[in-house]
């Protein structure tokens, strides 16, 4: 019978059971796991040998959670809370003992042991928030009942991850190993057996946890700053509503209203789309047809040329790797302000407790300024990060392609402009790609990787396994004006000016699509952006409603005027020069006045960017759909409850989009609203 369980061992030291899953990579909680766990704990219960039992994993990591191949089905018996029934009721001893990772269903089994021991690298998470759920085997009920309501709500609600050092200050493991995790389970277990007779059960503890004044005020506090930060979702307020369960219910009682939350989430609309987007970031890191040969340029020093806010960020990505970085400026006045913003962001970070001191300066350590542009020649990736100017940025690569080393990546940080151009300029095209990383660099977490007609597939192998080291989320992309995200947002910018243009009050434009899930408007976007992105004086044609803005001076939130006027706090108001100024501008083109519903607005900024997709998937820039989900909700604030444009138009289907479009289309001839001839097919891909 035991041959049949391959991926958990077994065996007895010294009277102590020791059961070890062995399921690479992250031993997660498959049904193979579930039933061999079941099996041992049976087989060390029901032993007169045994006196304890230790479950601990192989590998690099504790369970880290459930197995996602189960997602979307039901789960084969026995599920999650059947395995964790029994191990509560085991009156035997059992220890946990955690290295790496112990998240989702890998610490609720923690949580169901008598004892838990870490190592000092171990992190303790309940991350199903991120997955539109909560935890659906106990987390809820015995978490607070171990280490209280205020620290189980800062877990449930973030899905943030703690360290073993915090994890023991507040109960939840009770002991800490310096050196050998095994021998100091075994002498822990052993212990236990020599000198408790009675050992601890968080499901002992029936009753509610105290539900007093302190307690309700904390979870006032959580709600109130969930309602903020989480705007739109539903699965945090349900993770407070389970908590508090803790403070109402008797424990099996809890455990049900648990199960009820997790599965209205688990069939709901919210939950389908982020895990589609958990999926599809996984995704997104697969480079078709790659050559298993093929290894990846070992990025060991990187020169980042232009030290502005995107090329002083992008140096704090490589600093915050351990990689070191030089920023090559033009002048000393360039270079201390460089330096000075990199200085304060990173005192601010450690003044919020984030880094240490020493982290601080062993970050600082790695980044050096420099007014020699020789200094590329040494580096294994250099990153070009001025201004958009093509131009410009060809002479540079013209200098780059002459002094770099043989093999060394050059890189354009390039938002918009034609990468094969650059590339050519550089005298070695297959050195060349995009690296569009978003502002501010050391925060976003997107990274378009942009492939130009005659990158290597090294090279573009070597720059998506750098994204994952530096911690971002790359998304390979080929060349087009704007390539995905810019281009996206341009058709709905398009839309939004021409509605503005036709009377329609630019706040309520912006509070419509703030209420459709994203961080701020159409006209707040392209204030905050800066509306002279791009725009020269000397070369302004006047075309568009923003060269109206620029030419008055409006730029937006950077000098406190833009589509609304600003106090020295950023605090948009309404702007009556703003009104006269896009009046006039819809007089001067022939643009008459017109009303639409709310729905008719979202249609007008939505569809084009569906559209727009297609297009862009049609053309082969993208290699799958939810590859421009995955830039729009990493890069672009497309909320993460309805999965990303592409996904969000297959969901209201592909009939019901195309029917929507070609009926805008009789009334607006921009290419906007011009399908391709596969567009069902393409929206309907999966």
């Amino acid at each position: 019978m035991e041959k049949d369980f391959s991926v958990i061992d077994y065996e007895v030291q010294d009277n102590v059971a020791v059961i070890v899953v062995n399921n690479p990579p992250v031993n997660a909680l498959s049904f193979s796991v579930r039933a061999g766990l079941l099996h041992f704990l049976m087989k060390a219960e029901n032993s007169k040998e045994v006196c304890g039992i230790i479950i601990a994993c192989e590998g690099r990591t504790f369970i880290a959670g459930a197995d996602i191949s189960e997602f979307g089905s039901k789960p084969k018996e026995p599920d999650l809370p059947e395995l964790l029934d029994y191990l509560d009721s085991t009156k035997k001893p059992v220890l946990a003992e955690i290295h790496g990772t112990a998240l989702g269903g890998g610490l609720e089994l923690a949580l169901c042991c008598n004892y838990r021991i870490a190592a000092k690298n171990a992190r303790f998470g309940l991350p199903e928030v991120n997955l539109g759920l909560i935890p659906g085997a106990g987390g809820t009920q015995r978490l607070p009942r171990l280490i209280g309501i205020e620290k189980s709500l800062a877990m449930v609600t973030s899905g943030s991850p703690i360290g073993s050092t915090d994890a023991y200050k507040c109960g939840l493991v009770d002991q800490l190993s310096e050196e050998n995790l095994r021998y100091d389970s075994l002498n822990f277990i052993k212990d236990i057996i020599e000198t408790e007779a009675v050992h601890p059960s968080i499901s002992l503890k029936t009753e509610p946890i105290v539900n007093d004044e302190e307690t309700q005020t904390i979870l006032n506090t959580y709600r109130s700053q969930i309602r903020k930060r989480k705007r739109g979702f539903i699965a945090p307020e349900h993770n407070i509503r389970s908590i508090q369960a803790s403070l109402e219910l008797e424990f099996r009682d809890g455990l049900k209203f648990e199960r009820k939350l997790f599965d209205e989430l688990m069939e709901g609309e919210q939950s389908r789309a982020q895990q589609y987007l958990f999926f599809a970031e996984r995704q997104a890191n697969k480079i078709p047809d790659l050559d298993p040969k093929i290894k990846p340029v070992d990025i060991q020093k990187v020169v980042v040329i232009g030290g502005g806010l995107m090329g002083s960020g992008i140096a704090m990505c490589m600093a915050n790797a351990g990689i070191s970085v030089t920023i090559i400026e033009s002048s000393k006045k360039l270079l201390d302000r460089c330096w000075n913003n990199i200085t304060a962001n990173y005192q601010s970070t450690q003044k919020k407790g984030r880094l240490s001191q020493e982290q601080v300066k062993s970050r600082l350590r790695l980044i050096d300024v420099s007014l020699e542009f020789e200094k590329v020649s040494d580096a294994d990736l250099v990153i070009e990060a001025v201004f958009e100017n093509m131009e410009l940025k060809k002479d540079i690569f013209r200098k780059v392609g002459k002094l770099a080393k043989k093999n060394a990546i050059l890189a354009s940080n390039t938002s918009a402009l034609d990468l094969n151009t650059l590339s050519e300029s550089s005298g070695r095209p297959q050195d060349v790609i995009g690296l569009h990383f978003f502002s501010p660099a050391n925060v976003m977490r997107l990274l378009e990787v942009v492939r130009a007609q005659k990158t290597s597939v090294s090279v573009i192998y070597t720059c998506m396994k750098l994204a994952k080291i530096i911690k971002k989320i790359p998304v390979l992309v080929g060349v087009c004006p704007g390539f995905v995200g810019n281009r996206i947002l341009f058709a709905r910018q398009e839309q939004a000016m021409r509605l503005a243009m036709q009377g329609i009050d630019i706040e309520r434009i912006d509070r419509l699509i703030y209420e459709f899930g994203f961080p701020m408007g159409p006209f707040q976007t392209a204030d905050l952006i800066g509306l002279d992105l791009g725009w020269e004086k000397a070369l302004t044609s006047e075309s568009l409603l923003v060269d109206k803005f620029c030419e008055v001076g409006r730029f937006g939130q950077k000098n406190l005027s833009g589509f609304y006027d600003y106090d020295a706090s950023r605090k948009a108001t309404k702007s009556k020069l703003s009104e006269k100024l896009i009046k006039d501008f819809a007089k001067s083109k022939g643009i008459t006045k017109r009303d639409y519903t709310d729905d008719e607005i979202l249609d007008q900024c939505l569809l084009p960017m569906i559209n727009e997709g297609v297009k862009i998937r049609e053309e082969n820039i993208v290699t799958r759909n939810s590859d421009i989900d995955v830039v729009y909700a990493h890069g672009f604030g497309w909320p993460a409850y309805r999965g990303g444009p592409m996904y969000f138009g297959r969901t209201l289907g592909s009939d019901k989009v195309l029917k929507k479009i070609n009926y805008y289309s009789q009334f607006f001839k921009d290419r906007f609203w011009q399908t391709s001839h596969e567009f069902r097919n393409i929206l309907d891909e999966k």
